[in-house]
């Protein structure tokens, strides 16, 4: 299975498969809007930002997983994100990324860059994946890595081609 094949869907509602972000290099991250990291939402958007016209899109999923941090509804999620970190980049429901219930994109993305010691679980909030253009996930950062401390990988990737360019 391919990053590709995965549906997400939109805060809107609206269905989509990753196969939409084909080419582009992809900065996923669960995010939570009463958490001591939520102050990276502005760094990720400057990060979209200045990056997105060389090929970066950052997907933004909400998780109420840790400590309740996420309790709003998506329109609450939405409505903050934008008001007070201006967020522009794409915004997903909010989903699961522990447990049984895991969204299939979390599953993919565990398996594919596991953390410490192999573990396959999300320890917190705001932990990042960084995918190629072909979508291979590279590189899993902890929620302490700020936008600004990763953006070095996200440019090194941006000057590279896709493998069918």
């Amino acid at each position: 299975m391919s990053i590709y094949d995965i549906e997400v869907t939109a805060i809107g509602g609206s269905k989509h498969l990753l196969a939409e972000y084909k080419g582009k290099v992809l900065l996923i991250v669960n995010t939570a809007s009463q958490c001591g990291f939520t102050p990276q939402y502005t760094g990720l958007q400057r990060l979209y930002e200045r990056n997105r016209q060389a090929g970066l899109t950052v997907l933004g999923f909400p998780c109420n997983q840790f400590n309740n941090q996420d309790p709003g509804t998506e329109e609450e999620i939405a409505a903050f994100c934008e008001l007070n970190h201006g967020v522009a980049f794409p915004m997903f429901a909010k989903i699961d990324v522990n447990g049984p219930d895991r969204h299939p994109l979390y599953r993919h993305l565990t398996r594919e860059a596991p953390g410490l010691f192999g573990s396959k679980t999300i320890k917190w909030n705001f932990t990042k994946f960084l995918v190629d253009r072909d979508g291979s996930v590279l590189k899993r950062f902890a929620p302490a890595r700020t936008p600004e401390q990763i953006e070095k990988h996200i440019r090194k990737l941006l000057q590279q081609p896709a493998v069918g360019s």
